[in-house]
């Protein structure tokens, strides 16, 4: 690997204790013992870019996502064969049968009495059970492990997270959002990572928005202390709940002007590179997203198998600029006017790229 510090090519014992042994100054990650791509020197470049060359801060979960090296996702799959309990259940008494008419019968109905007991042993045997199996996902590296890897190595060497990086971990302190101001509108956000993004760039103060961070479930008593006038904009992840998030607000709150900015499953769903990810509690039914958020039958069938991508995966700098026009359509919008089926008004017609290069899939490629 190259040092960072003094760009020297180090083989692995020029390098031990994350010390170069050239320029004698320790470095954080060494992709032997971090894993494949994590790199002092790539971390960082995905860090400028993400912040934007320093405009911009981002949050940890949002540098873990654009850091990322591969994805996989495996489609579940059903159980095939025979249970080995109820085979032999089945098995045994008949080749039982089968050998005794072979021992009482002679010639060649009992000789082929114990072929046939033979034939059911052998096709018992050789047919195999295999179980269900469920979906499941994997992100390379981890979150755990690439929060680990960037608040303790990271940290030790260089006394910090990489330059405009935050920690938005739920047990470190939220940013506090300045509310002096007269607030226009309402940004109601269900990502934890996003609500900081949001703050710790000082975004809703600058939109004259008030920021209200709530799970999909708990988002109408959310919206219980603020003033009905306010036009709410919604952002969600690409999931079956984020979906149907916006309509349901609309049917509760007929007065107020509701923008869905949501992350559209049409973004992601087929897209090479975008995050896929899956839940095994999804419990809505493809009907319901088609009836309720209009979604087309491909989308629909899509989140109602489980499948779900984060709206924290968005690049930082497309994320700032889809949120600024949908508050300000939000605002220029009245309750009457008409809107297209799904809502996603403000997403560009191409889904967001990853800051850290293309990724890699296995089983059901993550798009």
């Amino acid at each position: 690997m190259i040092c960072p510090h003094c760009a020297a090519q180090l083989a692995a014992r020029e390098r031990t204790g994350q010390t170069c042994s050239r320029c004698e100054r320790r470095f954080a990650l060494d992709p032997k013992l971090h894993g494949r791509g994590m790199h002092d020197l790539r971390i960082r470049r995905i860090a400028e870019r993400a912040t934007d060359g320093g405009r911009l801060k981002v949050t940890l979960t949002q540098l873990w996502y654009l850091s990322r090296v591969s994805t996989s996702l495996w489609d579940g799959k059903p159980a095939r064969g025979i249970r080995p309990g109820v085979r032999w259940l089945v098995a045994v008494p008949l080749v039982l049968l089968l050998l005794v008419v072979g021992d009482l019968v002679q010639g060649m109905v009992g000789a082929i009495g114990v072929a046939a007991a033979v034939v059911v042993v052998v096709v018992a045997a050789a047919l195999r059970y295999r179980p269900a199996s469920r979906a499941w996902w994997s992100i390379t590296p981890s979150e755990s492990a690439f929060r680990q890897a960037m608040t303790g190595p990271w940290r030790t060497a260089y006394k910090g997270l990489p330059a405009g990086v935050v920690n938005d971990d739920p047990g470190t302190p939220a940013p506090r959002e300045s509310v002096a101001g007269r607030r226009e509108a309402v940004i109601l956000c269900t990502d934890h990572a996003v609500a900081v993004f949001l703050r710790v760039n000082a975004l809703p103060g600058r939109l004259k928005a008030r920021l209200v961070e709530a799970e999909p479930a708990a988002a109408h008593e959310a919206l219980a202390g603020v003033p009905a006038g306010l036009p709410v904009v919604v952002l969600h992840d690409a999931s079956a709940l984020g979906a149907l998030l916006a309509p349901l607000l609309r049917l509760a709150h007929p007065g107020r002007v509701v923008v869905d900015a949501g992350l559209p499953v049409s973004a992601v769903r087929t897209r090479r590179g975008a995050v896929h990810r899956v839940s095994t509690t999804s419990t809505v039914d493809a009907a319901d997203l088609r009836s309720v958020a209009g979604l087309p039958e491909e989308d629909a069938a899509w989140l109602a198998g489980g499948r779900w991508s984060p709206l924290a995966a968005v690049p930082p700098r497309l994320l700032e600029s889809v949120v600024t026009a949908a508050v300000e359509q939000a605002l220029s919008a009245r309750p009457a006017e008409p809107r297209s089926a799904d809502g996603f008004l403000t997403w560009p017609a191409e889904a967001p790229a990853r800051a850290g290069g293309p990724s890699r899939t296995k089983g059901t490629t993550a798009g």
